[in-house]
C-alpha cells in the first residue's frame, strides 16, 4: 500500500490546488462547501455552470483513459485531485453520477457508438445522469427488480417504478436496470438500458427528506422508450454491467468524500474548543475516536485502491460502505452533542425552516446506513461474499 507521494504527484497537487484557488472565486466564490449531502438544492444552476467550467478546463474525467477523452491520470493523481477538490471547498458535483458511474460503465462495457454519443456530454458538463436501480421492493436487493422492458421494433418500451433516484428531477439521462426476459428471476434476464428522461412516458415525483430538501425521487415508467441500440452489453447481461457500475463507486472519489468528512470534523473540533466542550474528558475522547476512525478509513481506502486491476473485489472494499456510513452517522450525533442547546436553534426569520451545515449533517446522516445497501445488507454481503459463509436463510 502506497502512503506517500512522489515529486511528480506533489507537482500535480500544486496544479489542482492552484487551479481551485484561482477559479473558485468571483461568481463561483459563494459555492464553496455548498451543495453536499443535505444541501443539494443550494445554487443548483450556479453549480451546473461550475460543472461546465470544469469541463472546459479538462477537470472532468481525470481518471478516464485518454482514448475516451479523459486525462488518463494515474491512480495517485486521481486520489490527489479528489482530496484537493474537497480541501478547497469545491461544491457538490451535479455531474458526479455521469462522471463516476455512467461514463466509466460505458467506457468499460459500451459500444464504440455509445462512447462517441454519450461520453462527450459528460466530459463537457452538459449532460446530467441519474441511476435507475432501487425499487419499492428491490432496494438493497437489486436482484428483485420488477421494472420490465420489451423490444418493440427498434425501441425498448419500459414499464415500472424506481425509487430513491438521486437528481432524477434535473437529469437528462438515466441508466436503468430492467427485466427483459419473461419468466426470469434473480440475477438472470436483466438488461442495462440508457434512457432519456425528457419524455412523456416518465413521471418524476420528489421525496421530501428530513432536511426539507428533495434530492431523492420516485420515477415512474409508463411506456417510456429508448432506442434499441441504447443497451449496454447484450440483453440478459444487465447484472454483470450493473455490478461493474457499483465497482466504480469504490474508486478514488472515496478519498474526496473522506476529505469532506475531514472538513466537517475540523469544524466540529473548532466549535468544541471555542465553547469549552473539548475540555470535557468524555467529549474529548469522542473527538479523538472520530479522528482515529477517519485515519483508519483513509488507510483502508488506500489499501483497497492499491489492488486496482485485481479481477476479484478485495475484502477491504466489502467493508468500506458499512464502515464509513456508521462513522459518518455517528459524526452527525457528535456534532449535535458538541453544539448542545444551539443544535435546536434554527437561524433565519421566525416561521422559516432553515438549517445550519451541522444540522443538515445530522439529519442527512440518518440515511447513510440505509441508502446504497443498509447496514444489515452490508453485513450479509461481507459474510457471504467476502468470508464465504453460508447464505442467510430466505423465507
Amino acid at each position: 500500500m502506497k502512503l506517500s507521494f512522489s515529486a511528480e504527484d506533489e507537482a500535480f497537487r500544486a496544479e489542482i490546488s492552484g487551479w481551485m484557488a484561482d477559479h473558485l472565486t468571483g461568481p463561483f466564490a459563494r459555492l464553496k462547501n455548498r451543495g453536499g449531502p443535505g444541501d443539494e438544492h443550494a445554487f443548483f444552476e450556479e453549480r451546473r455552470a461550475w460543472e461546465r467550467h470544469m469541463g472546459k478546463a479538462g477537470w472532468i474525467g481525470v481518471g478516464w483513459p485518454t482514448s475516451a477523452g479523459g486525462r488518463g491520470a494515474p491512480l495517485s493523481h486521481q486520489v490527489i485531485f479528489y482530496e484537493e477538490y474537497a480541501r478547497a471547498g469545491g461544491p457538490g458535483r451535479v455531474g458526479h453520477i455521469g462522471e463516476g458511474l455512467a461514463g466509466p460503465t460505458i467506457v468499460a462495457f459500451g459500444s464504440e457508438d455509445q462512447k462517441r454519443r454519450f461520453l462527450p456530454g459528460i466530459l463537457s458538463g452538459d449532460d446530467l445522469w441519474c441511476q435507475g436501480y432501487s425499487e419499492p421492493n428491490a432496494g438493497s436487493d437489486l436482484a428483485n427488480v420488477r421494472t420490465r422492458a420489451r423490444l418493440v421494433g427498434d425501441r425498448w418500451v419500459i414499464d415500472g417504478q424506481k425509487v430513491w433516484t438521486s437528481l432524477a428531477h434535473v437529469s437528462d439521462w438515466c441508466f436503468v436496470i430492467a427485466r427483459t426476459e419473461d419468466g426470469s428471476s434473480g440475477h438472470r434476464g436483466l438488461s442495462y438500458l440508457l434512457v432519456p428522461m425528457n419524455q412523456k412516458g416518465i413521471t418524476v415525483r420528489p421525496i421530501q427528506q428530513m432536511t426539507g430538501t428533495s434530492e431523492f425521487n420516485e420515477v415512474f415508467f409508463d411506456g417510456a422508450e429508448t432506442a434499441a441500440e441504447n443497451i449496454v452489453g447484450k440483453p440478459g447481461e444487465g447484472w454483470k454491467v450493473a455490478m461493474g457500475t457499483l465497482a466504480f463507486e469504490r474508486g478514488a472519489s472515496t478519498l474526496g468524500q473522506q476529505m469532506a468528512f475531514r472538513n466537517q470534523l475540523d469544524e466540529i473540533i473548532a466549535i468544541a474548543k471555542a465553547n469549552g466542550r473539548a475540555k470535557d474528558p468524555v467529549m474529548r475522547q469522542r473527538l479523538a475516536e472520530a479522528w482515529i476512525g477517519l485515519q483508519i478509513m483513509r488507510a483502508n481506502a488506500l489499501r483497497m485502491l492499491s489492488q486496482a486491476g485485481n479481477p476479484e473485489l478485495p475484502r477491504e472494499a466489502y467493508v468500506s460502505k458499512l464502515y464509513w456510513a456508521t462513522w459518518h452517522r455517528d459524526l452527525g450525533k457528535l456534532a449535535m452533542d458538541v453544539l448542545g442547546p444551539e443544535a435546536d436553534v434554527f437561524p433565519g426569520e421566525p416561521g422559516t425552516y432553515e438549517l445550519t451545515a451541522l444540522q443538515q449533517l445530522f439529519l442527512f446522516t440518518r440515511s447513510d446506513t440505509i441508502y446504497a445497501g443498509t447496514n444489515e445488507i452490508q453485513r450479509n454481503i461481507i459474510a457471504e461474499r467476502a468470508l464465504g459463509m453460508p447464505r442467510e436463510a430466505r423465507a
